[in-house]
């Protein structure tokens, strides 16, 4: 299996999936600074990942300090914390991942610095090995829910790619073939990144899963022939209630998944529901730049000077959405209070 982030040599190294199907490279990272671009630019995504690279941010940033007095190391450990919670907005992982740092640097605040700094090392590898633990949990509760010969449609990349391991919507399909059910996969290309063209459909065909390509305009189309059986996505943030923020595009299949009578589920750990939001209105949706509306890579097809709105996530209504897909369980349909069931168990 890929791995999306590594620790190699007292550094971490990112794949960069900005170069992907075509060039797989591994840049290496040895402070918060690195990382937290990294995350800004894509070189890492996926709302899992970035909570990974987010944590060993922190790590790295305490092993660079790991030499300074007690008052220099703080004061940089918190410009890390600030640098890398400014990254990207949307995926509430992120700031999961940083809030549990934070508390393991609580823990030995009085503790010699470098003792600090292994503390968080080790806490760090701790989210990392916990997140893939969470995604097999997650595929094999998930593979039950698809039958044997589905075609299943999923949007954008919540593979292997945007995790520690195994992945959430995708890791659900992997599981299921694991299980030895007749799986065959439909991929939105997902505009305008191409997540799904460039990653989805290359984590599939490694795995020799039958895996066929759409423009994100056909999914409707292949809905109303009967060529879908279910959908399922995974997912940046969830409210309480239920209402889900995924990569832009989601929230349209869900409404033509609605229309045709098919499940649509949403698979994510509990690190991804923010208990602070009662609704999805609340979720802050990231802004983009423009140049990645008007082309990809080197080549251009808008006019110069042409308007641009890029919103990188939009938010699925919980009333769209059939089931939610965690490593405690199935909640089906999503509501508060069987979401707060998942958390109160041990």
């Amino acid at each position: 299996m890929v791995e999306t982030l590594r620790w190699r040599d007292g550094c971490l190294e990112l794949l960069d999936q900005r170069l992907l199907p075509h060039t797989i490279d591994y840049r290496a990272y040895h402070d918060a600074q690195g990382v937290a671009e990294a995350i800004h630019t894509m070189v890492v995504r996926g709302a899992p990942a970035i909570g990974c690279a987010a944590a060993y941010g922190v790590a790295l940033e305490g092993a660079r300090l790991a030499q300074q007095p007690a008052a220099s190391f703080a004061e940089g450990l918190e410009e890390a914390f600030r640098m890398l919670a400014a990254s990207r907005p949307t995926a509430v992982n992120l700031a999961w991942a940083l809030e549990r740092m934070r508390r393991t640097r609580g823990r030995c605040a009085q503790a010699p610095v470098v003792d600090q700094a292994h503390a968080l090392l080790e806490e760090a590898h701790a989210i990392l090995q916990e997140d893939l633990r969470i995604n097999l949990r997650m595929g094999e509760l998930g593979a039950a829910l698809v039958p044997d010969g589905a075609r299943v449609l999923t949007h954008c990349n919540a593979g292997a790619l945007a995790t520690a391991g195994h992945g959430t919507a995708l890791g659900v399909i992997r599981s299921a073939v694991a299980a030895g059910k007749r799986v065959s996969v439909v991929v939105d290309e997902t505009r305008p990144w191409l997540q799904g063209a460039r990653l989805t459909a290359w984590e599939l065909l490694q795995e020799d899963i039958p895996t066929t390509l759409i423009a994100d305009v056909s999914a409707g189309y292949l809905m109303s022939r009967g060529e879908i059986d279910l959908v399922i996505v995974g997912a940046d943030r969830v409210a309480v209630n239920g209402d889900t923020a995924n990569k832009i595009g989601t929230y349209s299949v869900a409404v033509l998944a609605k229309r045709h009578g098919i499940p649509f589920y949403v698979a994510c750990p509990l690190s991804t529901v923010d208990r602070a939001l009662s609704d999805g209105a609340g979720i802050p949706i990231e802004e983009r730049g423009g140049d990645e509306v008007t082309g990809y890579g080197a080549v251009r097809w808008a006019p110069q000077g042409v308007k641009t709105r890029n919103p990188a996530f939009d938010v699925t209504p919980a009333e769209l959405i059939t089931a939610l897909i965690t490593e405690r369980g199935v909640v089906q349909p999503p509501e508060p209070r069987g979401i707060q069931r998942l958390f109160d168990l041990v």
